[in-house]
């Protein structure tokens, strides 16, 4: 059975995210694993040895606490799976101490994660990033596919995927793989390539792109020398509920994340953004 990783800080838009783990669950048939993951606060190595005892009565006090409110959040989950119609659907808890990304990347790999379903918030600052530093870190670093929920997201199901391109041949496994997640979720998939305007397309390899995806795919081009801008303007047109992304590193994908080349990218963050990595 496929499992979907669920990290969760039992905020508003964490559990709005659950919405769309619980609907990944059902149109894959897969299991889900929630991660609460709490952090004990700095040791000053300087301090007196003598109020070691208090650290660690602190600590215990912390750790207790931690689980306590993991325990008491618990059934809150079952119940919005209760009320989406998905009890059936098996959910288990992971409570772990230290830091988000590790135990996130840690989990991925021991349990043979194939989703990483969480949800995004905004950062301000220098080191800006829109959907969150914690989702932008997972989404790079994991070979897992990861479904970032914008907190403005309002949950509706998944009908029709967007999938940005720049018809790369290490795209097309990727495209597949989102073929695989529309067809479960009996939704549509388009692709959006932008092009600068004046620019030659390769007759040839998108003739190629729409031989090998045929009735599967809508392919759509368009002429904008801001593709940010474009593709936004699509998925405000086209009714998209998600757009999917391939992960070039240190290409498209991560300028994404970055508040200071993606201004014009904000108003849509209502729509969840799943990444795939080239071995998704």
């Amino acid at each position: 059975m496929k499992k979907i990783l669920f990290p969760t800080d039992f905020s508003k838009a964490s559990l709005n995210a659950f919405k769309y783990a619980l609907e990944l669950a059902h149109s894959c048939d897969a299991e889900i694993i929630t991660l609460h993951v709490y952090e004990f606060p700095p040791i000053d190595q300087g301090a007196d040895f003598g109020i070691a005892p208090y650290l660690m009565e602190t600590y215990n006090i912390l750790e207790m606490s931690s689980f306590e409110n993991f325990k008491g959040q618990v059934p809150i989950l079952r119940a919005i799976a209760a009320a989406q119609g998905k009890s059936d659907i098996r959910i288990s808890n992971v409570l772990k101490e230290g830091d988000l990304v590790s135990n996130i990347l840690q989990i991925i790999k021991e349990e043979n994660i194939e989703y990483v379903v969480m949800s995004t918030k905004g950062a301000t600052g220098l080191e800006a990033i829109f959907l969150g530093t914690v989702t932008a870190k997972v989404m790079i670093a994991t070979k897992a596919i990861v479904l970032g929920i914008p907190e403005s997201a309002v949950f509706e199901p998944i009908s029709r995927i967007g999938f940005a391109t720049h018809f790369k041949e290490d795209e097309k496994k990727a495209l597949k793989r989102v073929i695989a997640i529309a067809d479960n979720f009996k939704a549509r998939v388009d692709c959006i390539y932008v092009k600068a305007p004046g620019e030659k397309v390769n007759e040839v390899v998108i003739a190629d792109w729409e031989h090998n995806f045929k009735d599967k795919v809508t392919f759509n081009i368009i002429e904008n020398k801001n593709i940010e801008a474009a593709i936004l303007d699509f998925i405000a047109a086209n009714g998209i509920n998600m757009l999917a992304m391939f992960n070039h590193r240190h290409g498209f994908f991560e300028s994404l994340f970055h508040e200071s080349r993606t201004k014009k990218m904000a108003y849509h963050t209502h729509i969840p953004l799943m990444a795939l990595h080239d071995n998704g």
